[in-house]
């Protein structure tokens, strides 16, 4: 069906006069008799029995007159929903980073932001793969480097660094080395270099695994990385993110660490307005300056 043509018979049956019709839509009486024959045409039906005190729907006419009611209302609540999106937050929304920040990070201060929009629906997507913001695979990221792509908003939130960390009773049942070169004798944890991670982590194991490391364990993410080293596995490479989380973690070896990561916050240019994605991004940014400003009260920086 036509439209246009449907917008204008669901006026004139709302107003039951051509000539009324017409004063609304801004057209002459025939240019809307004429829409209104050729939608009839096209259906293969009359629509409206003609008299001399204006129209009268038909049984067919009825139909469609409720079929068209139903669909204006339907646009009125989507109208009212954007109108009322702009002064609430609530729907979907799209975010993704990788396992690891997600996981040790993002996911455990959301309730926090649900307390705040608790009609939000936040779909969190965790993976390694960079999903294209541009084409809408998801509202937001949150990614260990900058974007690459130019039609994207985006906020440096914070660096990280990997560093060494273990648990004060696997240390104390397997000693705590003083030099790197005394990682031979413990069981290192670490992400794969092969898989899928930020490259100065990937440096850094490689670099710790020239030592002739006596034992190892590697897993694809860092949540794995951390369930081995909170069980007493061994040394763990950790981004030092997770220590708030996690105060009973020992650093070892103070010295060893990878370089800067940068974590950036991103979304695309078409969302600039969204409320939804500027309440996400608000509340990172308010945890992001909380946790770093207790991680200089703590003398962790």
């Amino acid at each position: 069906m036509d439209w246009d043509k449907l917008r204008i018979f669901h006026v004139v049956a709302d107003a039951g006069s051509l000539t009324h019709a017409g004063e609304t839509l801004h057209l002459s009486q025939s240019a809307v008799s004429r829409q209104i024959r050729a939608l009839e045409e096209s259906l293969n039906t009359t629509l409206f029995h003609r008299h001399a005190r204006g129209l009268i729907l038909t049984e067919q006419g009825e139909l469609l007159f409720e079929a068209t009611s139903s669909m204006n209302r339907r646009l009125e609540t989507a109208a009212a929903r954007i109108r009322d999106s702009e002064e609430e937050v609530f729907g979907d929304l799209r975010v993704t980073t990788t396992t690891g920040f997600g996981t040790l990070w993002l996911a455990p201060r959301l309730g926090r932001l649900y307390d705040r929009y608790p009609d939000l629906k936040i779909d969190l997507m965790l993976e390694e793969r960079v999903l294209d913001l541009p084409m809408r695979e998801a509202d937001v990221a949150i990614r260990m480097k900058e974007p690459s792509q130019a039609d994207l908003i985006r906020r440096r939130l914070m660096n990280i660094r990997m560093r060494l960390y273990a648990t004060p009773d696997y240390l104390e049942a397997a000693g705590r080395p003083a030099r790197v070169e005394d990682l031979s004798s413990h069981r290192l944890i670490s992400q794969n270099p092969a898989t899928p991670q930020v490259a100065a982590g990937a440096a850094l194991v490689h670099s710790l695994m020239s030592h002739d490391i006596r034992s190892t364990l590697t897993v694809n993410n860092y949540y794995g990385v951390l369930q081995g080293v909170l069980y007493n596995l061994g040394i763990g490479v950790l981004p030092d993110y997770l220590t708030e989380d996690f105060p009973a973690l020992e650093r070892v070896l103070p010295d060893i660490e990878s370089s800067d990561v940068p974590v950036f916050l991103a979304y695309p240019e078409e969302l600039r307005h969204s409320k939804r994605v500027a309440a996400f991004r608000d509340f990172v940014m308010e945890e992001i300056i909380a946790y770093r400003k207790r991680r200089v009260d703590d003398g962790a920086v």
